[in-house]
């Protein structure tokens, strides 16, 4: 019986095995004539092939064909011949399925069938969200996309970008189809040029961040670091800055708070170096769109019970910049000073100074956003407690520190220019600015050298004195500053940057903040000359002295003419005549500007054009006008009827006509310029002029020297002022009878 049984259970198995279909069998069905045979072929086929027996998948497309497929397809869709028929959703799914399938083959994805069906996909996707064919379809864009260049730039041309933008936000959180969505939104950003990607879907991207930054916040798996990388590649192109005004645009910031979510999570956890470091790129880029304000702010879940404090964020990425500061500035440091790998090091050393920009900018912007609170000790106190205040103060100082040490080890080795560099003095200025007395020793000690660094693409420093300024102009405005910036030599810096500054002569409004920044330190330092050593006639002021003249010219705006009078009228007095003439680039007519430009911000004051907005000027016109001493004292009162109480500060004025006197030949430009000056407004009363200048005594002055003459000619040009102003018919003569009156001063004189 056994025997029995045995045998029978083996013929019979044998019997079923024979009736089962095997893949040829399968083959013969996709070869056949009728669709009918090729449709049970298509359904028997996947029982014989894995995804990953590629040699069976060949076999099988090979014997059915493309053109089979895309009929199939297209009826599925609805644009096939047989558009009403009832099976429409089984032949579309059973379609797609293939195909995806097909697709695992990289020469059957890359094949030009397989590219012309993306925008049919694509379609699919748009039509039929939620079914169960979608997942397919992803894989199938993903698979066509990877197999080569022409199926990334044909889903990008067929609106594939727009399509995943408008789909992602509604796939399940951390589906295999968000999954694949993410991996096709990089692969566009990666592989397409991104000045045109950038440019014609802005709107596409920011609403692709939205939805990335959602998965960014809620997962916690390796699709996180996915998600992550995705939003700095996208955030931190040179070309998104569409994007970033889109993102600008949205009607709510739910994305932000979720990139702080996911941010927090990165870096508060044990994760890779280069994940931290992706978090920083994208901590930097959103900061860049929304502000400072973004590092403090509520980081709960909608429907989570967890909620950490506020100031986490600023915290966590203080802490992680200044680490990554140090490390990097360590390697450059080996990897720079290392002379027998210096070739092989340049690509290293440049992809840790792009990292080194990174860790800086964040430091930056938590420096401008502490400072936004000075003056508003209640909001900040409301916002960030006392104790996170010390703490972030406490870690900025240890942070600058480093970095000046970077930089006196770059000045030891003879380092005089370097991006790095660069980069290092303008974190220290920002801070500097807040904080002018921070790290002082050191500050003191590498001042000149600071000031001496160039950028990689600079012939001469410029911006590092740019970055800088700020601070001197705080330092400036004690003795103590005053005296480190002359001691050093430092001013020349400042004074060299204002010149080449005004020299451009294509002014933005932030070379107009720089420009009244380094007249600012200028003008603190002159303003101290008495109380510090100086070094007069100093050719450097005399240039300035020229810009300043020029740049005034032709410009209406008060700030300019009083700040650019004021600081000639102090270099007037600082330095000599002997020294303004022997200078080659002082002329004749520089005389002339000066003399207008001091009559200008004389008229204007007088005839009150100052409007409302720059009265504080009129404290330059106090410099302009104050009673410093001038070669023995001499001081003299301005008329009543302008601004009583005021006394005017002559030195400028006799320096320029005593150098007038000297430029015989075209010293009247500056005689009719001063003339126009008296005459403007009234400003001396000529017999307290005439009193003050008897009562100086014979023993004081010489009418043989140049000064005495200058004196004489000026006291000859007051005499003919009051005969023009009493006389109606010289009056009418105008300037004519003035160069007359004038020459004929010269030639006495």
């Amino acid at each position: 019986m056994e025997e029995q049984a045995s045998s029978s259970s083996s013929s019979t198995g044998a019997s079923s095995s024979q009736l089962q279909p095997s893949l040829d069998d399968c083959l013969k069905l996709l070869r056949g004539e009728r669709d009918e045979q090729r449709l049970a072929g298509l359904l028997l086929v996947t029982k014989f092939c894995s995804k990953d027996d590629h040699t069976a998948i060949r076999k099988v497309y090979d014997a059915l064909g493309p053109q089979f497929l895309h009929r199939l397809l297209r009826t599925g869709i609805g644009k096939g011949s047989d558009v009403g028929s009832d099976n429409r959703d089984a032949y579309l799914q059973l379609s797609i399925t293939v195909l995806a399938a097909f697709c695992r083959v990289p020469q059957i994805a890359a094949s030009e069938e397989m590219i012309n069906k993306i925008p049919l996909i694509l379609e699919t996707i748009s039509k039929e969200a939620g079914s169960p064919i979608i997942e397919d379809c992803y894989e199938y864009l993903f698979l066509v996309s990877t197999a080569s260049e022409e199926g990334v730039q044909t889903l990008y041309k067929s609106g594939g970008l727009n399509v995943l933008a408008s789909q992602m936000m509604i796939l399940p959180d951390g589906s295999h189809m968000i999954e694949l969505a993410l991996r096709l939104v990089q692969i566009i950003v990666i592989k397409l040029p991104s000045e045109y990607v950038y440019s014609e879907h802005p709107t596409d991207l920011s609403m692709v961040v939205c939805a990335v930054a959602k998965q960014f916040a809620v997962l916690q798996n390796a699709l996180k670091f996915e998600a992550l990388h995705l939003l700095s590649t996208i955030l931190s192109n040179r070309y998104s800055a569409p994007v970033y005004d889109a993102l600008r645009l949205m009607e709510n910031d739910v994305w932000s708070t979720n990139l702080r979510i996911g941010i927090v999570a990165i870096l508060q956890n044990r994760v890779a170096p280069s994940h931290k470091l992706h978090a920083l790129v994208l901590a930097e880029c959103v900061i860049s769109i929304v502000g400072e304000r973004w590092l403090i702010g509520e980081m709960n879940l909608t429907g989570s019970q967890v909620s950490l404090p506020a100031d986490r964020c600023i915290l966590l990425i203080l802490e992680s910049s200044r680490i990554e500061i140090a490390v990097l500035l360590n390697d450059l440091a080996c990897l720079k000073y290392d002379a027998s790998n210096a070739s092989s090091n340049r690509e290293n050393i440049l992809v840790k100074q792009r990292n080194l920009g990174v860790a800086f900018s964040l430091v930056e912007k938590i420096i401008k956003l502490i400072s936004s609170f000075g003056g508003e000790e209640s909001t900040a106190n409301a916002i960030i407690s006392e104790n996170t205040f010390t703490k972030i103060i406490s870690g900025l100082n240890e942070t600058i520190g480093v970095v000046l040490d970077y930089i006196r080890d770059a000045k030891e080795h003879g380092q005089m220019k370097g991006d790095d560099l660069l980069a290092a003095v303008r974190v220290i200025g920002s801070y500097l600015a807040e904080a002018p007395d921070a790290c002082k020793d050191k500050v003191i000690e590498l001042l000149g050298y600071m000031l001496s660094i160039e950028g990689e693409d600079e012939l001469s420093p410029f911006y590092s004195i740019c970055f800088l300024l700020p601070m001197l102009c705080q330092i400036t405005l004690k003795t103590g500053g005053c005296k480190i910036l002359a001691s050093s030599g430092a001013f020349r810096e400042v004074v060299g940057y204002l010149i080449a500054l005004i020299d451009q002569n294509n002014f933005t409004s932030e070379d107009n903040g720089s420009i009244f920044l380094a007249c600012d330190t200028i003008l603190n330092l002159l303003l101290k000359q008495e109380q510090i050593e100086f070094p007069s006639d100093d050719p450097s002021f005399i240039r300035l002295l020229v810009a300043l003249s020029r740049w005034a010219e032709g410009m209406d705006d008060a700030s300019i003419i009083m700040m650019a009078s004021s600081i000639c009228s102090l270099i007037l007095d600082l330095t000599s005549e002997e020294a303004l003439l022997n200078h080659p680039d002082f002329t004749s007519g520089d005389i002339g500007n000066l003399s207008k430009l001091i009559r200008r911000s004389f008229v204007m004051c007088g005839q009150d054009l100052i409007s409302d907005d720059a009265k504080a000027e009129v404290d330059l016109f106090q410099i302009i006008t104050s009673g410093a001493d001038f070669h023995g004292g001499a001081q003299f009162h301005v008329n009543p009827i302008w601004n009583p109480g005021t006394r005017v500060h002559l030195g400028p004025l006799v320096t320029l006509c005593t150098i007038a006197y000297q430029h015989i030949h075209h010293g009247l430009i500056g005689f009719l310029a001063l003339n126009k000056l008296w005459r403007a407004q009234g400003l001396l009363d000529f017999d307290v002029f005439h009193r003050t200048l008897g009562n100086w005594g014979t023993d004081q002055l010489s009418y043989s020297t140049p000064w005495m003459k200058g004196i004489v000619l000026l006291q000859s040009l007051m005499a003919f002022r009051s005969c023009i102003l009493g006389f109606p018919w010289l009056k009418e003569s105008g300037e004519v009878t003035v160069i007359f009156i004038a020459s004929f001063a010269v030639k006495r004189h």
